[in-house]
């Protein structure tokens, strides 16, 4: 499978979020934290469906595929050490922070995040 859009990357990582104990994520649920409408995240749904990252049943919950939950747990884990850098390290403000690895975490090498998680892992032993 190739690269995901920017979006169904974030539709991913709300429905990671957004799953806790076995639970599915609404779709609802889903277009609120997303800022979109239910006809834009069903819409979204039918092509994570269709690209095998989600197991979508019309009315019920959603849930990540094994594949689907690697990349939103990846686009997690990428969104978290860009924060925590911007916050504990350049000093950013969190609102800003969680703004800016938003639309960072999509863009951002897997290098560079791992070079961000080493420094962080030495400041914290200092």
């Amino acid at each position: 499978m190739g690269k995901l859009t920017f979006a169904m990357e974030n539709y991913l990582e709300a429905i990671y979020e957004l799953s806790t104990d076995g639970t599915g994520a609404r779709i609802s649920d889903i277009a609120e934290r997303l800022g979109v409408t239910k006809a834009s995240a069903n819409s979204a749904m039918s092509t994570l469906s269709e690209k095998g990252l989600i197991i979508n049943e019309k009315y019920k919950e959603i849930f990540l595929t094994p594949t689907g939950r690697e990349f939103a747990e990846f686009t997690s884990k990428k969104h978290q050490v860009i924060e925590q850098f911007f916050t504990q390290i350049l000093k950013v403000d969190i609102a800003i922070a969680d703004q800016d690895a938003c639309a960072i975490e999509h863009v951002i090498s897997n290098d560079s995040i791992h070079a961000m998680q080493e420094f962080l892992i030495k400041k914290s032993k200092n």
